[in-house]
This record gives structure tokens, sequence and C-alpha cells, in this order.
């Protein structure tokens, strides 16, 4: 299959003439046709036709020094504004609504000469961690339909899974984009915060909002970080850092890096099968030459109670606009998860418990960033469980709130931090079941969580492994 292919392959092989975009598209919807009616991880599929369309036109137009993701098709995580395309985040709240205009992301994508092919089933406007709390009906898990996909990007991580597209964008909120791609055995990269412009994404809580990439491979998230990454004008929390060659970086020697290991994150809790192939990473970390260094960050705990005190009160605001006035359709619409987010957030920042909860909450915040700044001096990366579990069976965990918020207890500390954090895979269950690690480093240090995650994908063919459809 060309879809088996990484970024690289299909790139060279296209400048060469072995095949085209136009049957690499015709690929895409070949799965699409096959698997998505089981798996459910389009909201939108791109009429074919049009598709073929702007294949046809990049292959008569290819040439030596176009851009790697030049006539690769891709897919959309559906919080992202396309110009007279659907966009829902998912919700009956904007179940008729046609973007007016392009998120940068997506701009820049269409530039490099990308073709969008659907826009992706997801958590309601990123409220969850399976994406079950969805108006379109749950993403099922490529490994095992019975199971949750992950969330809030459990579409495009699905789809990446199934090799329905080349490469995803998803957005990143707690873990909504290394969630799924460690439950569906992809690489997913949570950038630091500003890495890569939010405009045009649907914010959910605009302080821990990143917009990043999900693909088979860490290289190939080098190859799409390298294309989207940068200073907007049209977002004013975008960096004006230079963009460094992600991919020629993560092709470099490793250098002598010390890999801390969080003790908090690995007692009871952390599904035994997890640690253990947590810790056989760690071997073939150890193989390459890397030092490990077991390390204590209490203010860990912390992370939940900080993350869903400032997340739902910012998402009370941010949801405010859909009045049914203004966008889309009536709030009735709202689900009861998004509801209860809602009512949360809007409780911590009332009158009389401003002070109580959310500014404790922001004080709390700034101690996270400490102890991250702490284990970071004494290490150059730290190596976490991305899940505390494998995936759950669907209905689990949309039908107890508490045990949905504790899905992300590994993930929600990196957002308020604004920290980046790498998910890939290191394993499976005995019952054949995805596991993924993820690494997390300095700020604007993705370069080497990159190189990192490239050379260990090097030693183990996890990655390799598809679902059997």
């Amino acid at each position: 299959m060309l879809l088996d292919k990484s970024i690289k392959e299909l790139s060279e092989g296209l400048k060469k003439r072995d095949f085209s975009s136009e049957e690499i598209v015709l690929e895409c919807f070949e799965n699409i046709e096959k698997h998505n009616k089981e798996i459910n991880a389009f909201i939108t599929v791109i009429e074919k036709k049009e598709a073929i369309k702007q294949a046809k036109d990049k292959d008569k137009k290819l040439s030596d020094d176009i851009n790697p993701l030049y006539g690769l098709p891709f897919v959309l995580k559906d919080s992202y504004l396309t110009s007279g395309i659907l966009t829902t985040s998912a919700s009956k709240v904007l179940g008729n609504h046609i973007g007016q205009y392009n998120a940068t992301v997506y701009q820049k994508l269409l530039d490099a000469g990308g073709i969008l092919i659907g826009k992706m089933n997801m958590d309601a406007w990123g409220h969850g961690g399976s994406s079950e709390n969805t108006d379109f009906d749950p993403v099922k898990n490529p490994w095992n339909t019975n199971r949750v996909a992950g969330g809030s990007s459990g579409g495009p991580a699905a789809a990446i899974a199934c090799r329905m597209a080349v490469f995803a964008i998803g957005e990143d909120t707690g873990g909504s984009i290394r969630n799924p791609s460690a439950w569906c055995n992809i690489a997913g990269l949570k950038v630091t915060y500003g890495r890569v412009s939010r405009y045009g994404c649907i914010a959910y809580a605009s302080s821990f909002d990143t917009v990043g990439p999900m693909a088979k491979t860490v290289e190939d998230c080098a190859y799409v970080l390298k294309t989207i990454a940068g200073h907007d004008v049209l977002d004013a929390t975008s960096s004006s850092r230079p963009v460094p060659d992600y991919v020629k970086e993560a092709n470099k020697n490793l250098p002598l890096t010390v890999i801390g290991l969080p003790k908090e994150f690995f007692r009871e809790g952390l599904d035994e099968e997890i640690k253990k192939s947590i810790g056989e990473a760690v071997k073939v970390f150890q193989s390459l030459g890397l030092k490990i260094k077991e390390i204590s960050m209490p203010m860990l705990e912390m992370s939940i109670p900080v993350y869903y005190l400032i997340g739902p009160s910012e998402t009370s605001s941010n949801l405010a606009r859909y009045d049914g006035v203004r966008y889309g359709n009536t709030r009735d619409n709202f689900t009861r998860e998004t509801m209860r987010r809602i009512m949360l957030g809007t409780y911590a920042l009332s009158a009389g418990y401003y002070d109580a909860y959310y500014k404790k909450a922001q004080a709390v915040r700034t101690l996270l960033i400490k102890e991250y700044e702490k284990a970071l001096n004494e290490c150059d990366v730290l190596l976490m469980p991305v899940n505390p579990t494998p995936p759950p069976k669907i209905g689990e965990l949309i039908s107890d709130p508490v045990k949905n918020l504790l899905a992300d207890i590994f993930t929600t500390s990196q957002n308020p931090v604004g920290v980046p954090s790498l998910a890939l895979p290191c394993g499976f269950t005995n019952s054949g079941l995805p596991i993924g690690m993820q690494i997390v480093g300095k700020m604007y240090s993705e370069a080497l969580l990159l190189q990192l995650g490239h050379h260990f994908q090097k030693k183990i063919d996890w990655h390799t492994r598809k679902p059997n459809l």
C-alpha cells in the first residue's frame, strides 16, 4: 500500500513519478469506503471528484523543489475553520456552520500543496478523552471496535491508523492529541504553546490550546511541524522564534541526554502492562547511550484540579458566543458533558468563588511551572505514560464523569505549563491493544523530542503495525 509509506518515501516517489498524487488520493478513498462506516472517523468527507481533480492538478505541476507535503492527502480535526466547508466542532450547535475563512494551519498546508480530504470526528468542543461526547456518534478504535479511539482528536488518530490519510492535524488542550495517538498506535505531538498559530481553531481553553501534527511515525510529524510552525500576525500568542529544520534535526546523531522518570507517574493506578512496556522502552533508550534518572515531581498530583478549574472557566467564556443569535443553533444543543463544563467554569468564575477556586488554581499553575523547570534542569527530557489504562470499552468513560476526567491524569499537567510532549507507540497489551508513552521537554525543545522519538523508532517496530480490519 502507498499509505504504508512515510512522508519522505511518498514525496521522493512523487518526484521520481513512481506513482502519482492521484493514486495516493484514490487509495485514501478506498480505505475510507472500506473502513469509515465501522470506525466513524469522519464528520465530513470531501467530495471524491474534487479531491481527485486537485490531485491531478498537483501531478501536472510536479517539480523537484516541491514541499515534502505536496500532493499528499491530509485530514483536519473538525475544530479548524475551512472556507466553504462544514465546520462543526462535533456539536449540533454548529451542525450547519460553513466556514468563512481558513485557519492558518490549514492555509499553510494548502500553500504547501497538501490536499484536504476530510474533517474529523471528535469530542464536541474538545470536551472529553474518548471521542464519545460527540453529536455524530462515537469514534471506534480500529484495534478493537468495541473500544474507544481516545479523544478529543479520536477521528484523526483512527484515520491515520486505518490509512485513510497520510497525516492529520489535531488539537491538544489537555492530551487531546497524545491520548488518541497512544490508543491508536500512531505518533502525535503537543507543541510548545505558541509554536503553531491557533488562528481559526475553535477555542476550548485559550491559554491551553495547541495545534499539532498526528502521523504514522515521529519523522512524519517532523515534516508536518516544519511546515505549520512559525509566527502568525493573526495570532498574538504565536511565537516569533525561528523555526528549525525539524527533519534535519531529527536525523542528527543523538546527544548525551538524561531522561527523567517522575516516580509519581509510575505508582498505583498505572496499568501493569503499560508500566512494563515503558520499562522496555527505557532499555531501548539506554541501548542508544542515554542516561536514565528517577526524579520526584510531587506537584503533578495537582494537575487535574488545576486543569479542570482553569479549562472549564475559559471554555465557559469561549462558548458564551454560541447563543443561537451570532453563531449556529441554540444552546439546548450542547451535550451534557459540555453543559457540565460550562457550569463548572461559570461557578469557578462567579462572585464569591473566584478567589477560592479560579485565582487559587492560577497560583498552583505557577507552582506547576516551577516544578517542571526544576525537573527539566535536572534532566533534559521526561518520560511518562500517556494513559493510565488501555483503551476502555465504549460507554465506560462517558457514563462516569469522574472516570472521564481521570483518563487525562498524565496529560493535563503539560498544557498549563506550556511545554511540548511527543506521544509515540511503545508496545501492545496481551489482548492486542496499543500502548503509548510520552517524552516531555523544555519550551521549544520539539527538535530534541523528535530526534529522540525518531531514533527510538529506528530500533523498534511497534509503529509499523496496523489494525487488521
